[in-house]
């Protein structure tokens, strides 16, 4: 992600995880009257935002995945302490500090995705990489079932094990072309959104944005170290510190305000269907602008990967949406 960022991702880069497992309750109809329609526009408007967390990536010079990590967290502090202060009449610290135990690990798992996900964008191609982000609503269903002992349904199991298949011919592909190390940063990534969404799940949180507030400190923190104790510092040309601030703000940033608004109205089955726009359109913006392409293989597993979602997706739209708060 940014994806990651999704989620990225959407988040990404915002993620996908955070698509499916948030959302708040909802009516037995929720189409009827106009919530539900501006519900998906927004959710389409902020995968489109994560989706062009590769190309901006691929537009930075100079800029390693650390120094980009750091300007991108600090842009993304900025931005959400500005949103969650209005929200909260100026008690930043008092909404960010009841997400609690799970609000921090939350966080925590923010650093692994959003690490993973800036540095499997520089170390593979954007679609193998934003194809694996896509795991990351499987995985969390396994986390799920393991940490939290919730039930999953069969439909996702037979997801899981067509999804692998995906997964296995991406990484024995980026394995044969010297980028092992991208596709496993990127499957990282997939898993660190995983665990942020099961960590909400753990404290029953409905409001997503104070526990990404608190990963983005700790990504910043982190980056910062990284670049510290690598030597290169954080000095950069002024076109990469704006692209990566850019990316804070308007990619990833901007992107969890739309989606935060429009999930409110939408079952979390078909919001995993929405955020397939993230994960389609960034490849496409990086073909359109620079020419990046990904082979058959990336291709062929990538399909088969979306496929498992897209199946099980469906298989929970038809379904009433069980709400994940009590």
């Amino acid at each position: 992600m940014r994806a990651s960022l999704a989620a990225h991702r959407q988040t990404s880069e915002c993620s996908i995880a955070m698509n499916s497992t948030v959302s708040p309750p909802l009516p037995s109809n929720p189409r009827i009257g106009s919530g539900y329609a501006q519900g998906v526009v927004l959710c389409l408007a902020a995968g489109i935002c994560w989706s062009v967390m590769g190309l901006f990536i691929r537009l930075i010079e100079v800029a390693d995945a650390w120094q980009i990590l750091f300007y991108r967290s600090v842009a993304l502090i900025a931005f959400l302490a500005v949103i969650l202060s209005l929200r909260s009449h100026g008690r930043l610290w008092t909404t960010v500090a009841a997400a609690g135990t799970s609000g921090v690990l939350g966080g925590l798992s923010l650093v692994v995705a959003f690490s993973g996900g800036v540095y499997s964008l520089q170390a593979t191609s954007v679609a193998n990489a934003v194809f694996l982000f896509a795991s990351s609503p499987l995985i969390a269903a396994l986390l799920g079932r393991l940490l939290l002992g919730e039930s999953v349904r069969r439909a996702t199991w037979i997801a899981m094990a067509v999804a692998l298949v995906g997964i296995i011919i991406m990484v024995a592909e980026g394995i044969s072309l010297g980028r092992g190390d991208g596709n496993f940063a990127a499957l990282m990534a997939g898993a660190g959104f995983a665990g942020f969404a099961v960590a909400l799940r753990r404290g029953r949180l409905s409001d997503m944005l104070p526990a990404v507030f608190l990963g983005g400190v700790f990504a910043a923190v982190f980056a910062f170290l990284v670049c510290m104790a690598t030597g290169k510092g954080i000095m950069l040309p002024a076109r990469d510190m704006t692209i990566s601030l850019s990316l804070g703000v308007f990619a990833l940033g901007l992107g969890l305000i739309l989606f935060t608004i429009g999930s409110k109205t939408i079952p979390a089955a078909e919001i995993a269907l929405l955020s397939m726009t993230e994960v389609i359109l960034a490849p496409i913006w990086v073909w359109l602008f620079l020419g990046e392409t990904a082979n058959i293989n990336v291709l062929l597993g990538g399909f088969i990967l979306l496929a498992a979602l897209i199946g099980n997706a469906l298989s929970g739209v038809r379904k009433k949406p069980v709400p994940l708060m009590q």
